[in-house]
């Protein structure tokens, strides 16, 4: 999957480079392509490749496709977000097993910001949809999730903050209890390239295990001529504190995000 997805990403690299129905995009591109709360509809193609684990000499990598629709439901401005993982981690012979994931949706509701601030909360939910034992927890679980992003000319920073906590499913499987922070440090730089920092910080409540990574990557924004914006990515991570084996040490984050304009009638 990781090698695959690999190729891919650097043939969509020299084919933008390349086209001439791309264009560089503005600074304010920029910060909306890479900012959770832009009202736009969106389509990510993520991958988090992890070559170094604590505790083993495994390795492990998850594939996350994700959509973003924007909507009023009861009139209000939301965005709902939807991750569909597939994993493949370390069984318990000492091989790979891969699979399917357990789903999550979170619901946010854009609240009125200051200044350059916007704000956005809303429910966070996560379904027991792993095809594997080791892909998944077997838990059904709700918590929350709020997001605070400030863009500039300069770039944006912000964060996203989530909780989760079981409330039914499979009682021999242990107690899910995780809060999930991840900071976003977007710089940017000329011709619509950018350095980024968005590592998720990962705490288990419930066993104290927990991994802090820190990442520096690099990314390119593009606008095409239908208005859809495109933005290519990767972003190693190093993880800087942690308790506990199984968590991750070195991680690749590398990914392509779609964001598609709202046509009204």
């Amino acid at each position: 999957m990781n090698i695959k997805f690999r190729k891919i990403l650097a043939a969509l690299a020299v084919a933008t480079s390349t086209s001439n129905a791309l264009a560089d995009a503005s600074a304010d591109d920029m910060n909306k392509s890479n900012n959770p709360l832009t009202p736009m509809v969106a389509l990510n193609l993520h991958d988090y490749i992890t070559s170094s684990i604590f505790g083993t000499d495994e390795t492990s990598n998850s594939f996350n496709l994700r959509g973003a629709l924007p909507h009023l439901l009861g009139g209000l401005p939301q965005i709902a977000r939807m991750t569909i993982p597939y994993q493949t981690v370390p069984g318990p012979d000492g091989d790979q097993v891969s699979g399917l994931g357990d789903i999550n949706l979170f619901d946010i509701f854009l609240v009125k910001g200051i200044e350059s601030v916007e704000f956005g909360v809303g429910p966070y939910f996560v379904f027991p949809t792993a095809s594997e034992d080791e892909t998944g927890a077997g838990k059904w679980q709700v918590g929350a999730s709020a997001m605070m992003m400030s863009p500039h000319p300069w770039g944006l920073i912000g964060g996203l903050l989530t909780y989760q906590h079981d409330v039914a499913g499979d009682e021999d499987r242990p107690t899910q209890n995780i809060a999930t922070l991840q900071p976003f440090v977007i710089y940017n730089l000329p011709s619509a390239v950018y350095l980024r920092s968005t590592g998720i910080w990962f705490f288990n409540w419930e066993t104290g295990d927990y991994y802090i990574p820190i990442g520096l990557g690099i990314g390119k924004v593009w606008k095409l001529e239908t208005g859809t914006t495109m933005n290519l990515f990767a972003e190693p991570q190093w993880t800087v504190a942690h308790e506990g084996v199984g968590v991750p040490n070195y991680q690749t984050f590398v990914g392509l995000n779609f964001q598609f304009p709202i046509t009204r009638h």
